[in-house]
Protein backbone atom coordinates (compact mmCIF):
# COMPACT_ATOMS: atom_id res chain seq x y z
CA UNK A 1 0.00 0.00 0.00
CA UNK A 2 0.87 3.50 -0.78
CA UNK A 3 0.03 6.47 1.39
CA UNK A 4 -2.15 7.85 -0.79
CA UNK A 5 -3.62 4.22 -1.39
CA UNK A 6 -7.53 4.31 -1.19
CA UNK A 7 -8.64 1.82 1.73
CA UNK A 8 -11.18 0.67 2.87
CA UNK A 9 -11.70 -0.42 6.54
CA UNK A 10 -15.11 -1.84 7.15
CA UNK A 11 -15.69 -2.15 10.99
CA UNK A 12 -13.82 1.37 11.93
CA UNK A 13 -15.46 2.35 14.85
CA UNK A 14 -14.87 -1.55 16.35
CA UNK A 15 -12.33 -2.88 18.73
CA UNK A 16 -10.36 -4.21 15.71
CA UNK A 17 -11.13 -1.36 13.34
CA UNK A 18 -10.73 1.57 15.76
CA UNK A 19 -7.07 0.34 16.20
CA UNK A 20 -6.22 -0.46 12.58
CA UNK A 21 -7.20 3.12 11.74
CA UNK A 22 -5.01 4.91 14.81
CA UNK A 23 -2.10 2.31 13.34
CA UNK A 24 -2.43 3.65 9.72
CA UNK A 25 -2.96 6.85 10.44
CA UNK A 26 0.41 6.76 12.44
CA UNK A 27 1.87 5.26 9.27
CA UNK A 28 0.90 8.31 7.31
CA UNK A 29 -2.29 6.54 5.47
CA UNK A 30 -4.55 9.19 4.45
CA UNK A 31 -7.26 7.82 1.73
CA UNK A 32 -10.19 6.57 3.46
CA UNK A 33 -13.31 5.58 2.98
CA UNK A 34 -15.96 3.99 5.62
CA UNK A 35 -19.28 2.67 6.33
CA UNK A 36 -20.97 3.91 9.15
CA UNK A 37 -22.51 1.27 11.10
CA UNK A 38 -25.83 1.47 11.55
CA UNK A 39 -26.42 3.71 9.04
CA UNK A 40 -24.52 1.18 6.90
CA UNK A 41 -26.07 -2.19 6.36
CA UNK A 42 -22.93 -4.30 5.28
CA UNK A 43 -25.60 -7.54 5.05
CA UNK A 44 -27.95 -5.76 2.04
CA UNK A 45 -25.84 -7.11 -1.15
CA UNK A 46 -27.28 -4.10 -3.03
CA UNK A 47 -26.00 -1.64 -0.90
CA UNK A 48 -22.83 -3.31 -0.48
CA UNK A 49 -22.73 -3.44 -4.04
CA UNK A 50 -23.31 0.37 -4.56
CA UNK A 51 -20.72 0.88 -2.31
CA UNK A 52 -17.64 -0.74 -4.10
CA UNK A 53 -18.95 0.52 -7.43
CA UNK A 54 -18.72 4.35 -6.14
CA UNK A 55 -15.83 4.31 -4.57
CA UNK A 56 -13.63 1.85 -5.75
CA UNK A 57 -10.97 1.22 -2.87
CA UNK A 58 -8.05 -0.06 -3.42
CA UNK A 59 -7.55 -2.46 -0.19
CA UNK A 60 -9.34 -3.86 1.92
CA UNK A 61 -10.05 -4.60 5.86
CA UNK A 62 -12.80 -6.38 6.90
CA UNK A 63 -13.27 -5.85 10.51
CA UNK A 64 -17.06 -5.61 10.38
CA UNK A 65 -18.98 -8.72 12.44
CA UNK A 66 -21.60 -9.36 14.57
CA UNK A 67 -19.80 -10.44 17.75
CA UNK A 68 -20.53 -11.13 21.67
CA UNK A 69 -19.92 -13.33 24.34
CA UNK A 70 -21.12 -16.67 24.96
CA UNK A 71 -24.43 -16.21 25.89
CA UNK A 72 -25.24 -13.75 22.92
CA UNK A 73 -23.52 -16.58 20.47
CA UNK A 74 -25.93 -18.85 22.47
CA UNK A 75 -28.69 -17.63 22.23
CA UNK A 76 -28.52 -15.61 18.62
CA UNK A 77 -27.30 -18.83 17.08
CA UNK A 78 -29.24 -17.62 13.90
CA UNK A 79 -28.07 -14.24 13.78
CA UNK A 80 -24.73 -15.00 14.59
CA UNK A 81 -24.37 -17.45 11.54
CA UNK A 82 -26.38 -15.01 9.22
CA UNK A 83 -25.41 -11.82 9.60
CA UNK A 84 -21.84 -12.70 9.46
CA UNK A 85 -21.66 -14.82 6.23
CA UNK A 86 -24.53 -11.87 4.73
CA UNK A 87 -21.35 -8.99 5.59
CA UNK A 88 -18.19 -11.76 4.22
CA UNK A 89 -19.77 -12.59 1.06
CA UNK A 90 -21.03 -9.11 0.22
CA UNK A 91 -17.99 -7.51 1.38
CA UNK A 92 -15.32 -10.42 -0.24
CA UNK A 93 -17.40 -11.08 -3.28
CA UNK A 94 -17.53 -7.27 -4.35
CA UNK A 95 -13.82 -6.70 -3.61
CA UNK A 96 -13.28 -9.60 -6.32
CA UNK A 97 -15.58 -7.67 -8.65
CA UNK A 98 -14.44 -4.68 -8.32
CA UNK A 99 -10.64 -5.89 -8.85
CA UNK A 100 -9.71 -4.58 -5.13
CA UNK A 101 -6.06 -5.23 -4.86
CA UNK A 102 -5.60 -7.20 -1.51
CA UNK A 103 -8.22 -7.90 1.12
CA UNK A 104 -7.70 -8.79 4.80
CA UNK A 105 -10.38 -11.00 6.38
CA UNK A 106 -10.27 -11.22 10.52
CA UNK A 107 -11.69 -14.31 11.71
CA UNK A 108 -11.71 -15.35 15.08
CA UNK A 109 -9.72 -18.29 17.25
CA UNK A 110 -12.64 -19.98 18.27
CA UNK A 111 -12.63 -21.38 14.25
CA UNK A 112 -10.34 -23.98 16.03
CA UNK A 113 -11.96 -27.70 17.45
CA UNK A 114 -12.53 -27.48 20.83
CA UNK A 115 -10.13 -29.74 22.00
CA UNK A 116 -6.98 -29.12 19.87
CA UNK A 117 -3.70 -29.52 20.44
CA UNK A 118 -1.75 -26.92 22.63
CA UNK A 119 -0.76 -24.53 21.15
CA UNK A 120 -3.17 -24.57 18.22
CA UNK A 121 -1.52 -24.53 14.59
CA UNK A 122 -3.41 -23.39 11.28
CA UNK A 123 -3.62 -27.15 10.31
CA UNK A 124 -5.82 -27.54 13.06
CA UNK A 125 -8.41 -25.93 11.11
CA UNK A 126 -11.55 -28.71 10.64
CA UNK A 127 -9.92 -31.51 12.09
CA UNK A 128 -12.75 -32.05 14.79
CA UNK A 129 -15.44 -30.75 16.57
CA UNK A 130 -16.21 -27.35 17.67
CA UNK A 131 -17.34 -25.84 20.50
CA UNK A 132 -21.50 -25.93 20.38
CA UNK A 133 -21.69 -22.35 22.25
CA UNK A 134 -20.31 -20.43 19.34
CA UNK A 135 -20.75 -22.88 16.70
CA UNK A 136 -22.89 -20.73 14.29
CA UNK A 137 -20.29 -18.08 14.65
CA UNK A 138 -16.94 -20.02 14.33
CA UNK A 139 -19.23 -22.14 11.06
CA UNK A 140 -19.27 -17.98 9.96
CA UNK A 141 -15.61 -16.75 9.80
CA UNK A 142 -14.45 -20.66 8.78
CA UNK A 143 -16.84 -19.76 5.59
CA UNK A 144 -14.56 -16.51 5.53
CA UNK A 145 -11.55 -18.21 5.13
CA UNK A 146 -12.91 -20.77 2.90
CA UNK A 147 -14.05 -17.98 0.56
CA UNK A 148 -10.73 -15.91 0.34
CA UNK A 149 -8.94 -18.94 -0.08
CA UNK A 150 -11.34 -20.16 -3.06
CA UNK A 151 -11.34 -17.04 -4.54
CA UNK A 152 -7.78 -16.84 -4.77
CA UNK A 153 -7.09 -20.28 -6.12
CA UNK A 154 -10.29 -20.14 -8.86
CA UNK A 155 -9.67 -16.37 -9.48
CA UNK A 156 -6.48 -15.18 -8.79
CA UNK A 157 -7.36 -12.89 -6.03
CA UNK A 158 -5.05 -11.71 -3.17
CA UNK A 159 -7.45 -12.35 0.25
CA UNK A 160 -5.66 -12.95 3.28
CA UNK A 161 -7.76 -14.31 6.79
CA UNK A 162 -6.13 -13.68 9.83
CA UNK A 163 -7.10 -15.10 13.24
CA UNK A 164 -6.62 -13.04 16.67
CA UNK A 165 -6.33 -14.43 19.78
CA UNK A 166 -7.84 -12.67 22.74
CA UNK A 167 -7.75 -8.87 22.32
CA UNK A 168 -7.83 -6.35 24.37
CA UNK A 169 -7.36 -2.21 24.60
CA UNK A 170 -9.04 1.00 23.87
CA UNK A 171 -12.41 0.77 22.50
CA UNK A 172 -13.17 -2.46 24.68
CA UNK A 173 -16.42 -3.89 25.92
CA UNK A 174 -16.93 -3.34 29.97
CA UNK A 175 -20.44 -4.24 30.11
CA UNK A 176 -20.29 -6.41 32.80
CA UNK A 177 -23.95 -8.43 31.12
CA UNK A 178 -21.81 -9.45 28.01
CA UNK A 179 -17.84 -8.79 28.30
CA UNK A 180 -15.19 -11.03 28.01
CA UNK A 181 -12.54 -11.90 30.85
CA UNK A 182 -10.06 -9.07 30.90
CA UNK A 183 -12.74 -5.86 30.48
CA UNK A 184 -14.92 -7.54 33.11
CA UNK A 185 -11.56 -8.11 35.69
CA UNK A 186 -10.52 -4.62 35.21
CA UNK A 187 -14.10 -2.60 35.61
CA UNK A 188 -14.97 -5.24 38.32
CA UNK A 189 -11.53 -4.65 39.89
CA UNK A 190 -12.06 -0.80 39.51
CA UNK A 191 -15.09 -0.75 40.99
CA UNK A 192 -14.31 -2.52 43.97
CA UNK A 193 -11.27 -0.15 44.68
CA UNK A 194 -14.19 2.80 44.58
CA UNK A 195 -15.89 0.78 47.01
CA UNK A 196 -13.03 0.45 49.08
CA UNK A 197 -12.51 3.73 49.32
CA UNK A 198 -16.16 4.80 49.33
CA UNK A 199 -15.91 7.33 46.26
CA UNK A 200 -19.60 7.25 44.84
CA UNK A 201 -18.47 10.06 42.87
CA UNK A 202 -16.01 7.67 40.92
CA UNK A 203 -18.72 4.95 41.05
CA UNK A 204 -21.64 6.67 39.37
CA UNK A 205 -19.33 8.03 36.94
CA UNK A 206 -18.62 4.85 35.79
CA UNK A 207 -22.70 3.77 36.21
CA UNK A 208 -23.13 6.87 33.96
CA UNK A 209 -20.47 5.62 31.23
CA UNK A 210 -21.76 1.95 31.25
CA UNK A 211 -25.11 1.42 32.96
CA UNK A 212 -25.64 -1.92 34.27
CA UNK A 213 -29.50 -3.47 33.75
CA UNK A 214 -30.65 0.39 33.48
CA UNK A 215 -29.14 1.10 36.64
CA UNK A 216 -26.85 4.33 35.89
CA UNK A 217 -25.16 6.83 38.42
CA UNK A 218 -28.32 8.92 39.02
CA UNK A 219 -30.07 5.44 40.82
CA UNK A 220 -29.82 5.42 44.53
CA UNK A 221 -26.98 3.97 46.56
CA UNK A 222 -28.96 0.56 47.27
CA UNK A 223 -29.82 -0.15 43.56
CA UNK A 224 -26.29 0.27 42.52
CA UNK A 225 -24.86 -1.83 45.32
CA UNK A 226 -27.79 -4.66 44.19
CA UNK A 227 -25.73 -4.73 40.93
CA UNK A 228 -22.56 -4.78 42.22
CA UNK A 229 -24.00 -7.83 44.59
CA UNK A 230 -25.17 -9.69 41.73
CA UNK A 231 -22.08 -9.38 39.65
CA UNK A 232 -19.91 -10.60 42.42
CA UNK A 233 -18.54 -7.10 43.69
CA UNK A 234 -19.61 -7.35 47.45
CA UNK A 235 -18.83 -4.95 50.25
CA UNK A 236 -20.78 -4.61 53.75
CA UNK A 237 -23.16 -1.76 54.06
CA UNK A 238 -22.13 0.95 55.79
CA UNK A 239 -23.38 2.30 58.99
CA UNK A 240 -25.06 4.87 57.79
CA UNK A 241 -26.35 6.25 54.03
CA UNK A 242 -23.44 7.47 52.11
CA UNK A 243 -26.25 9.43 50.22
CA UNK A 244 -29.34 10.33 52.02
CA UNK A 245 -30.82 12.86 49.12
CA UNK A 246 -28.37 12.99 45.60
CA UNK A 247 -28.79 16.47 45.99
CA UNK A 248 -26.99 16.96 48.72
CA UNK A 249 -23.27 16.21 49.32
CA UNK A 250 -22.35 12.41 50.17
CA UNK A 251 -21.38 12.00 53.82
CA UNK A 252 -18.00 10.80 54.73
CA UNK A 253 -17.62 7.18 56.14
CA UNK A 254 -14.99 4.74 56.96
CA UNK A 255 -12.94 2.35 54.62
CA UNK A 256 -15.29 -0.36 53.76
CA UNK A 257 -14.16 -4.39 53.08
CA UNK A 258 -14.57 -5.48 49.56
CA UNK A 259 -14.80 -8.32 47.61
CA UNK A 260 -14.43 -9.60 44.40
CA UNK A 261 -16.38 -12.92 43.32
CA UNK A 262 -15.31 -14.74 40.01
CA UNK A 263 -16.32 -17.66 38.16
CA UNK A 264 -14.20 -21.46 38.41
CA UNK A 265 -10.86 -22.14 39.59
CA UNK A 266 -9.13 -19.63 37.99
CA UNK A 267 -6.78 -22.45 36.55
CA UNK A 268 -7.39 -22.02 32.75
CA UNK A 269 -4.83 -20.33 31.21
CA UNK A 270 -5.68 -17.70 28.25
CA UNK A 271 -3.05 -15.81 25.94
CA UNK A 272 -3.97 -12.12 25.54
CA UNK A 273 -2.54 -9.70 22.76
CA UNK A 274 -3.09 -5.75 23.21
CA UNK A 275 -5.64 -4.24 20.04
CA UNK A 276 -2.43 -1.99 18.58
CA UNK A 277 -0.32 -4.55 18.03
CA UNK A 278 -3.25 -6.89 16.31
CA UNK A 279 -3.62 -4.09 14.22
CA UNK A 280 0.14 -3.48 13.86
CA UNK A 281 0.22 -7.44 12.49
CA UNK A 282 -2.67 -6.54 10.37
CA UNK A 283 -1.33 -3.66 8.30
CA UNK A 284 2.11 -5.56 8.00
CA UNK A 285 0.34 -8.77 6.74
CA UNK A 286 -1.05 -6.22 4.56
CA UNK A 287 1.75 -4.95 3.47
CA UNK A 288 4.47 -7.70 3.81
CA UNK A 289 2.47 -11.10 3.38
CA UNK A 290 0.53 -12.32 0.06
CA UNK A 291 -1.19 -15.40 -0.83
CA UNK A 292 1.82 -17.30 -2.58
CA UNK A 293 3.86 -16.97 0.21
CA UNK A 294 1.45 -19.10 2.39
CA UNK A 295 1.39 -21.50 -0.19
CA UNK A 296 4.97 -22.76 -1.44
CA UNK A 297 5.39 -26.43 -1.38
CA UNK A 298 1.49 -26.75 -0.96
CA UNK A 299 0.11 -30.23 -2.96
CA UNK A 300 -3.71 -29.34 -1.56
CA UNK A 301 -3.96 -25.20 -1.13
CA UNK A 302 -5.67 -25.38 2.62
CA UNK A 303 -5.49 -23.78 5.57
CA UNK A 304 -3.52 -20.69 4.69
CA UNK A 305 -4.79 -18.31 7.38
CA UNK A 306 -2.33 -16.79 9.91
CA UNK A 307 -3.02 -16.86 13.23
CA UNK A 308 -2.11 -13.50 15.03
CA UNK A 309 -1.20 -13.66 19.07
CA UNK A 310 1.82 -13.34 21.62
CA UNK A 311 2.08 -17.05 21.68
CA UNK A 312 2.20 -17.21 25.54
CA UNK A 313 -0.58 -17.55 28.08
CA UNK A 314 -1.23 -17.28 31.70
CA UNK A 315 -3.84 -18.51 34.50
CA UNK A 316 -6.79 -16.81 34.67
CA UNK A 317 -5.53 -16.52 38.51
CA UNK A 318 -2.58 -15.24 37.63
CA UNK A 319 -4.34 -12.63 35.12
CA UNK A 320 -6.66 -11.35 38.37
CA UNK A 321 -3.92 -10.67 40.65
CA UNK A 322 -1.94 -8.64 37.53
CA UNK A 323 -5.50 -6.89 36.95
CA UNK A 324 -5.62 -6.45 40.91
CA UNK A 325 -2.35 -4.87 41.25
CA UNK A 326 -2.45 -2.37 38.09
CA UNK A 327 -5.98 -1.24 39.13
CA UNK A 328 -5.09 -0.97 42.77
CA UNK A 329 -7.78 -3.48 44.57
CA UNK A 330 -6.78 -4.17 48.18
CA UNK A 331 -9.99 -6.49 48.92
CA UNK A 332 -10.17 -10.30 48.58
CA UNK A 333 -11.13 -12.64 45.38
CA UNK A 334 -13.27 -15.55 45.74
CA UNK A 335 -13.42 -18.22 43.11
CA UNK A 336 -16.87 -19.64 43.30
CA UNK A 337 -15.46 -22.94 42.35
CA UNK A 338 -19.45 -24.04 41.89
CA UNK A 339 -19.44 -22.35 37.77
CA UNK A 340 -17.50 -23.93 35.01
CA UNK A 341 -13.96 -22.88 33.92
CA UNK A 342 -14.77 -23.70 30.65
CA UNK A 343 -11.97 -24.88 28.08
CA UNK A 344 -8.89 -25.26 30.09
CA UNK A 345 -6.67 -23.69 27.55
CA UNK A 346 -5.99 -21.74 24.14
CA UNK A 347 -3.32 -20.73 22.86
CA UNK A 348 -2.29 -19.83 19.43
CA UNK A 349 1.07 -20.95 17.60
CA UNK A 350 1.95 -18.19 15.80
CA UNK A 351 5.12 -19.75 14.44
CA UNK A 352 4.06 -18.67 10.82
CA UNK A 353 3.65 -15.01 11.43
CA UNK A 354 6.77 -15.05 13.15
CA UNK A 355 8.62 -16.47 10.40
CA UNK A 356 7.22 -14.07 7.86
CA UNK A 357 9.01 -11.64 10.34
CA UNK A 358 6.28 -10.12 12.58
CA UNK A 359 6.04 -9.83 16.23
CA UNK A 360 4.09 -8.61 19.27
CA UNK A 361 5.69 -5.65 21.24
CA UNK A 362 3.33 -4.68 24.25
CA UNK A 363 4.00 -6.89 27.29
CA UNK A 364 0.93 -7.87 29.47
CA UNK A 365 1.27 -5.86 32.26
CA UNK A 366 2.26 -2.49 30.06
CA UNK A 367 -0.48 -2.98 27.92
CA UNK A 368 -2.65 -3.46 30.93
CA UNK A 369 -1.61 -0.29 32.62
CA UNK A 370 -1.85 2.12 29.78
CA UNK A 371 -6.03 0.33 29.19
CA UNK A 372 -6.55 0.99 33.21
CA UNK A 373 -5.05 4.27 32.93
CA UNK A 374 -7.64 5.28 29.71
CA UNK A 375 -10.54 3.32 30.97
CA UNK A 376 -10.45 5.19 34.81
Amino acid sequence: MNTTSKIYLAGHDGLVGSAILRNLKSKGYNNFVFTPYPEFDLTNQQTTADFFKKEKPEYVFLAAAKVGGIMANNTYRAQFIYENIQIQNNVIHQSYLNKVKKLLFLGSSCIYPKNAPQPMKEEYLLTSELEYTNEPYAIAKIAGIKMCESYNIQYGTNFIAVMPTNLYGPGDNYDLEKSHVLPALIRKMHLGKCLENNNWEAIRKDFDKNPVEGIDGKNSEDEILQKLNKYGIIAPSPPHSLTPSLSRPIAPSLPRSVAITLWGTGKPHREFLHVDDMADACVYVMNKVDFADLTTGMKDVKNTHINIGCGEDLEILELANIVKSVVGFTGKIIWDKSKPDGTYQKLMDVNLLKKHGWQNQIGLKEGLEKVYEQYS
